[in-house]
């Protein structure tokens, strides 16, 4: 049984700054994935950025210089450091694990809200 906690949404100011943490629990392949993804109200869930195990990094564009994924492998957790927020940032933010190429789980989701 897989777990993936989230933590770190708010509401915070344009140009402001937020944190996101994912914590993922249970048997984890050691070839994986995390990443998060976005849903904002009326639209598709989106990538918004993933890292490998290996450390691989990519980003959706319109976040690229502005957000910055990690993750630490001994506590199985990913961040997501989001900086100069937008307002089109606002959104419910998923943390997403891929593991062994095969499974894949969800977090609940962490509410970001970017007030003008």
């Amino acid at each position: 049984q897989v777990q993936l906690v989230e933590s770190g949404g708010g509401l915070v100011q344009a140009g402001g700054s937020l944190r996101l943490s994912c914590a993922a629990s249970g048997t984890i392949s050691s070839i994986n994935n995390m990443g998060w993804y976005r849903q904002a109200p009326g639209k598709q869930r989106e990538l918004v950025a993933q890292i490998s195990s290996g450390g691989s990094t990519h980003y959706e564009a319109s976040v690229k210089g502005r957000f910055t994924i990690s993750r630490d492998n001994a506590k199985n957790t990913v961040y997501l450091q989001m900086n100069s927020l937008k307002p089109e940032d606002t959104a419910v933010y998923y943390c997403r694990l891929l593991s062994a190429g095969i499974y894949i789980y969800w977090g609940q989701g962490t509410q970001v809200t970017v007030s003008s």
